[in-house]
């Protein structure tokens, strides 16, 4: 099988849970093929094809490099794609650009100390 329905492929490379989120998502213009917005779920992709989808807000970018006939396991589901998607820059640690470091809540006695100290008792 050279090509497949990219609803189908999304769905056995396990990028959605099911089909039909697969057509909603490439519905509701989530969904590029080569940088191009894939308008109808019945689009055909290939091997070589790179698909950029963000489901659930999250982006995900892959190399198509095979298509299945039938949905397998999540190992073989990994063998369809090579994953391009850019790593995410690293949080900074807490404390550092003004940032609160979570710690202990106040007791209602130390909440009290603070209102005194800040002038609101």
């Amino acid at each position: 099988m050279r090509s497949q329905r990219l609803d189908k492929w999304l769905w056995c490379a396990r990028l959605v849970k099911t089909r039909t989120g697969a057509v909603r998502l490439v519905e509701a213009g989530k969904v590029r093929i080569n940088s191009a917005r894939a308008s109808k779920p019945s689009r055909l992709v290939q091997p070589g094809d790179v698909v950029t989808a963000t489901p659930a807000g999250r982006l995900f970018v892959a190399r198509v490099l095979s298509t299945a006939a039938r949905r397998g396991p999540a190992s073989q589901a990994r063998t369809l794609y090579e994953d391009l998607t850019p790593k995410a820059p690293p949080r900074p640690e807490p404390g550092l650009n003004g940032e609160r470091q979570k710690g202990p809540r106040p007791t209602k006695r130390n909440r009290r100390r603070i209102d005194v100290l800040r002038g609101r008792a």
